[in-house]
């Protein structure tokens, strides 16, 4: 009976050092994929700060506030 145990408490330790490896890895997965989200976030923050000075050169009485808008008509 003993051996039966142990062969359990070791079958068990296995699976938990499996599900630890799978964990770690899908962590690594995780983490390389927010820092290329955070990478794109800030290169798309760029682009609407230009397109944003683009806008204001080229139409520059017609942008307002967003406090300054009227609200849309189904208010």
């Amino acid at each position: 009976m003993g051996n039966t145990s142990f062969m359990n408490q070791q079958q068990q330790l296995e699976d938990l050092e499996t599900r630890v490896a799978f964990q770690e890895d899908t962590l690594d997965k995780m983490s390389t994929e927010m820092a290329q989200q955070g990478v794109e976030i800030e290169r798309l923050s760029r682009i609407v700060k230009v397109l944003h000075q683009q806008l204001k050169q080229v139409a520059p009485d017609q942008i307002s506030a967003p406090e300054e808008e009227s609200p849309p008509p189904h208010y």
